[in-house]
């Protein structure tokens, strides 16, 4: 059994051909990937609804977490092994976004520093994004 159908085996998910390729595309990038990305890297000619409900599922399993953009788009990267609690995302690290060839990378050793926040205000959830040039385009 491969990487991919253990995944979806083990979040329990049905093993389609969609999410089997999409998980693929998650696991062969470096970086984060958009909606776009996966339409234009799928060798299947999946509809955008299936791309987005599938993107849905993955998000709600914790297979993948959404890194906001400056221009209010998501992109989305594969999860590590602590996001396996289903819906409960540990994702506390900054992302890198390159302002050359647009890739974002999860920098997972990079923790989002606490912040004290006024009295009466409960922090649900921080996102730093970084922008520059990444070691790739250097």
């Amino acid at each position: 059994m491969d990487g991919v159908t253990l995944i979806l085996k083990k979040y329990g998910l049905a093993i389609t051909e969609s999410r089997k390729q999409i998980l693929e595309l998650f696991k062969a990038s470096e970086g984060a990937l958009a909606h776009a990305d996966i339409e234009k890297k799928s060798s299947a000619n999946f509809d955008r609804v299936t791309i987005y409900r599938t993107l849905q599922t993955f998000l709600e399993k914790g297979i993948i977490h959404s890194i906001p953009t400056a221009d209010n788009s998501v992109l989305y990267a594969l999860c590590k092994d602590e996001c396996a609690i289903t819906g409960h995302h540990h994702d506390n690290h900054v992302h890198f976004v390159c302002n050359q060839c647009s890739v974002a990378y999860c920098l997972d050793n990079i923790t989002i520093p606490e912040v004290k926040l006024p009295e009466g205000f409960e922090p649900k959830e921080a996102a730093v994004v970084i922008k520059g040039i990444c070691k790739n385009c250097r």
